[in-house]
């Protein structure tokens, strides 16, 4: 279950006047600056919402068309509301980028896509609303969310999104290559099974360039490889504390290097694993719930999927990911109240099955129907059921600024370059901690 994030709230912030220039493309927004309307709540009362607002999306697992069509229907039932979607990004960074410049005077949108590692410094900024006054204003049943997603939200006591496009990492096979292995058809259960599972795949003949595919360094490679050091006991951080040096972790990342370099049983993704995967070169990965549709459209094989593998101190661990909606606290408060009533439709139990359906993303609302939708693809239980045994991710990675891209760096020194495990860790420490120290410490 997801441990909720509770600290003591962020204290000073500049105007918006001096909030940050757009950032760069591989960093990250600035933490200074931001609206100090988020300081403060909003009376929504006796508001009419705004009769359109636009919303903010990379379209993550390519939800576009669902998107559009869920619009279609809101229209319907709410004709007084237009909803403009445009696609902001490609992905999670480039929508941060552009939300970013608008807040240094551009247009702003009136619903946002925040992604896992970037919604913290949007709440250092003020620059988004707590959501918990226009979700009373519009009647949001916030129980009916998963605790484990939505749980991801919230600090110092409130909530600063909503669950939308929600994953966990899957790991996924192909049952065929298994076979032609003679392994069971199944997951394997910890890492050390795959470790002796990688030689055998490897041997089999299948054509495979490797047995195993690590995913892509620069596409969260810190989201996935937080199982292997939780597994291991460790972590990137706990709490506040940059850990990502310990025996623990080193152990867990030489473990990874060892299957590249050593075993030769594992490689590293150039672009998406499970690209790799579903096009035959790769017999296993470690993925996004979000790339099951993606993978089962392409796969001319059958695939299977488990639960992550454990490592020897923890049982099956797993961190959450994805995105959620967000509201910008520079627009007008009729705006807002729009742009709740529309998330409040757009994340109902109804359309939290649309969007799983289409993309492989998690249901997001406990009441949803999703009855059809693990008939039709029974690997989706997979990802439900490991919801049980997930963790919020280490704040190293989705609480300091930029930290993700330093620890993709960190891991492709190690993994395509070859460099020693524990000095690369050690190096990392001390960047997370100035991190840590520059940008979060004097806002804490």
């Amino acid at each position: 279950m997801t441990l909720s994030v509770d600290r003591r709230s962020f204290l000073r912030f500049a105007g918006i006047a001096g909030a940050a220039a757009a950032l760069a493309a591989c960093g990250g927004p600035s933490t200074s600056g931001g609206d100090d309307a988020a300081a403060t709540d909003i009376d929504y009362t006796g508001l009419q919402p705004a009769s359109e607002i636009t919303w903010w999306s990379n379209n993550p697992g390519g939800s576009e068309a669902v998107s559009r069509q869920i619009i279609e229907a809101f229209h319907r039932e709410h004709p007084g509301i237009r909803v403009d979607l445009v696609t902001a990004g490609t992905n999670y960074e480039e929508i941060a980028q552009r939300f970013q410049t608008a807040q240094a005077g551009g247009t702003l949108p009136d619903l946002v896509v925040l992604s896992d590692v970037w919604w913290f410094r949007y709440y250092m900024q003020r620059s988004i609303v707590p959501m918990d006054p226009p979700i009373d204003a519009v009647g949001i049943d916030t129980a009916d969310y998963r605790e484990q997603l939505i749980e991801d939200y919230r600090y110092d006591g409130r909530l600063w999104a909503l669950p939308w496009a929600r994953s966990t990492p899957l790991f996924y096979y192909n049952k065929a290559h298994w076979a032609a292995a003679g392994l069971p058809d199944r997951a394997p259960g910890t890492w050390a099974e795959l470790g002796e599972w990688g030689p055998r795949l490897q041997a089999a003949g299948t054509g495979v360039q490797k047995a195993f595919q690590l995913p892509a360094l620069a596409d969260y490679a810190g989201w996935t490889f937080q199982n292997n050091l939780w597994g291991e006991g460790g972590g990137f951080s706990r709490d506040w504390e940059v850990t990502c040096d310990a025996p623990e972790a080193v152990r867990a990342i030489r473990f990874l290097a060892d299957a590249v370099y050593t075993g030769g049983w594992a490689g590293v993704a150039a672009t998406e694993s499970t690209t790799d995967l579903a096009a035959g070169a790769a017999s296993a990965t470690v993925g996004s719930t979000g790339s099951l549709v993606t993978i089962l459209d392409a796969a001319d094989f059958e695939l299977g999927a488990g639960f992550l593998p454990a490592g020897p101190v923890a049982g099956p661990v797993c961190p959450t990911g994805g995105a959620g909606l967000g509201i910008p606290a520079g627009i007008e408060p009729e705006r807002q109240l729009a742009a709740a009533t529309f998330v409040k439709f757009l994340t109902s139990p109804e359309n939290a099955v649309l969007l799983s359906r289409a993309t492989g993303y998690l249901p997001i609302r406990t009441s949803s129907d999703t009855s059809a939708l693990l008939a039709e693809s029974p690997l989706r239980r997979i990802a439900i059921d490991q919801l049980e045994v997930t963790r919020t991710q280490d704040r190293a990675r989705a609480f300091f600024p930029g930290a993700d891209q330093e620890i993709a760096r960190t891991c492709a020194n190690i993994l395509n370059q070859r460099a020693d495990v524990a000095a690369e860790l050690s190096t990392l420490k001390g960047t997370l901690q100035g991190i840590h120290d520059a940008d979060v410490a004097p806002n804490l």
